[in-house]
């Protein structure tokens, strides 16, 4: 991991809800550290792109649960 990926992780949206990310990490018994909630909604985002590029890829514009 570059530190470009952490440029866009800053530059990103946030695509989680922080709290909900927060209790279930705290429902393992562990803390959350300050940038994961950013670091998540990283991943989810390239999930997303991933998918909506296999969709295209399929001739649809729908993403599907299968593309994931």
């Amino acid at each position: 991991m570059g530190f470009g990926f952490l440029e866009e992780l800053i530059m990103a949206e946030v695509l989680v809800v922080a709290s909900k990310v927060k209790d279930a990490i705290k429902e393992e018994d562990c803390n959350t550290a300050s940038d994961v909630v950013d670091a998540l909604s990283g991943k989810v985002a390239k999930m997303i792109k991933e998918a909506a590029a296999r969709a295209k890829e399929n001739g649809r514009k729908t993403v599907r649960a299968c593309d994931f």
